[in-house]
C-alpha cells in the first residue's frame, strides 16, 4: 500500500467541503479529466462519483464509489480507472494546530495496476498521490484564503 502525507494550511472542515464537493474532484484527482454526474448523497457511503480519466481522445467514462464516509475525518473509495483497474483509496484528516494533516493510502485491487508487485506499484503511486496532494493543497488553501480576504472585507 502507498501511503503520502501533507499537511494544508486550513481546518479539517475546509478540507473536508472540497472532499464532499464531488464536482471538484478533477481538480484534485490526478488522472481525472472530468465529471459527469455527481449523486446526490455524495459522500454518502454506497454513493458514487461519474467521472472520466484519460486525455482526449482517449478519454474512458468511469466512476468512484465511497466503501466508508466519516465527515470531516476519513473517506474510503472504491477508485475505477479501467483499463488500468481499480484502486482503494483512503483519505483520512487530522487537525495539527491550524493545518489538517491529509494522509492517502491507496492499492490497486483489480485489473493490470493490482499485477504489479508492490516494490513497482507503491513508488508510481507514490508519485501520483503527492501530486494529488499538492492540487489539493491548492484547491482548498485557495478557497481558504479567498474565503478569508471576503470576510475582511464585509464584516
Amino acid at each position: 500500500m502507498a501511503t503520502n502525507t501533507r499537511d494544508i494550511a486550513a481546518t479539517p472542515d475546509q478540507v473536508w467541503d472540497v472532499l464532499s464537493d464531488g464536482w471538484l474532484y478533477p481538480l484534485w484527482v490526478v488522472g481525472a479529466t472530468r465529471m459527469r454526474d455527481v449523486d446526490d448523497t455524495w459522500p454518502a457511503a454506497g454513493s458514487a462519483l461519474h467521472h472520466s480519466v484519460g486525455a482526449w481522445p482517449l478519454v474512458v467514462d468511469d466512476e468512484t464509489r465511497v466503501l466508508e464516509c466519516r465527515p470531516g475525518k476519513e473517506l474510503r473509495l472504491r477508485a475505477k480507472a479501467w483499463p488500468g483497474g481499480e484502486a482503494e483509496v483512503r483519505i483520512e484528516l487530522e487537525a495539527h494546530g491550524e493545518r489538517t494533516r491529509v494522509a492517502i493510502h491507496e492499492k490497486s485491487v483489480s485489473g493490470p495496476g493490482s499485477l504489479l508487485p508492490e516494490p513497482l506499484e507503491a513508488p508510481l503511486m507514490k508519485l501520483r498521490n503527492a501530486e494529488t496532494l499538492n492540487r489539493l493543497a491548492h484547491v482548498v488553501e485557495g478557497r481558504a484564503a479567498r474565503t478569508l480576504t471576503s470576510s475582511h472585507e464585509h464584516p
